[in-house]
């Protein structure tokens, strides 16, 4: 095995996740599926099946979740009713710990620039992001450097674990980049997720990784922690392993939350 990378450049730029990582819309995706489940008699949503849906796009009600659940309900009925919850509570997100001072100290380092790479499709990303607080919070990323889960960019079936999400949230950011600033490498990168899927569409797109999982996730995954963070969990199977990283390669890291975080780790200055 290598050694661990240590001769990293300075973080140039840092692209976030939002769902869980930056708003607390995990436990509410979690409340609106066992709402609905409820209702039709049916156990809560295990934390067992949570996990493989959590960071892929429409898994929220896809096969695994269907295989899992059996319900006496058409697919598309449970979809309107998870739906009607989601768009209930989805105004009611509030930011995780740490989350506001590390958008604001970013935001003002010198030399770093911000983008959001969201698996949520725009009417969703309005709704979680409807309060004046968190449109505030939020205003860090410029319109043009907002990469969604339905951006016509992003090829159908290309959503993470694949690359594509970072690599476009990247070229947004070179492409408004001030005249004769250099253009940022996937190296200069710093991603930040909360899911296994996210923590390896980081790691296919050749940039550095801080995992930042739920306590629950944390718990569900306990001792395969080098796997996540070396991109090799394989949740979803998408081919090109070239991309995957190795373990302990020192790209990619845990934190537990987003509080008090480790900027001069990554060459980052704040003030």
């Amino acid at each position: 095995m290598a050694p661990a990378k240590t001769d990293f450049p300075p973080i140039r730029a840092c692209i976030f996740d939002m769902d869980g990582l930056l708003l607390n819309t995990e436990d509410i995706y979690t409340l609106c599926a066992n709402t609905v489940l409820a209702a039709h008699q049916h156990a809560p949503l295990p934390w067992s099946v949570k996990a493989r849906l959590m960071g892929v796009p429409g898994a929220s009600s896809g096969d695994i979740f269907h295989a899992w659940a059996q319900l006496p309900i058409p697919r598309a009925q449970f979809d309107r009713e998870q739906k009607a919850q989601q768009m209930l509570r989805f105004p009611d997100c509030q930011p995780l710990p740490g989350v506001a001072t590390l958008l604001r100290e970013l935001d003002a380092a010198p030399g770093v620039e911000l983008a959001l790479a969201t698996s949520s499709e725009r009417g969703n990303f309005e709704a979680k992001t409807a309060r004046a607080e968190t449109k505030r919070l939020f205003a860090v990323f410029r319109e043009e450097r907002r990469v969604l889960g339905d951006d016509p960019r992003v090829k159908r079936g290309r959503g993470k674990p694949a690359p594509d999400i970072y690599l476009l949230a990247l070229r947004t950011i070179n492409a408004s980049l001030g005249e004769g600033v250099k253009e940022i490498r996937p190296e200069e990168c710093l991603v930040f997720e909360d899911s296994v899927p996210g923590v390896e569409a980081g790691r296919r797109a050749g940039m550095r990784v801080v995992w930042v999982p739920h306590p629950e996730l944390a718990a569900e995954y306990r001792g395969r922690e080098k796997e996540i963070l070396a991109g090799r969990m394989g949740l979803v199977e998408i081919g090109d392993e070239e991309q995957l990283g190795q373990i302990d390669d020192g790209w990619a890291e845990q934190l537990a939350n987003l509080e008090n975080f480790p900027y001069a780790r990554f060459g980052i200055e704040v003030s």
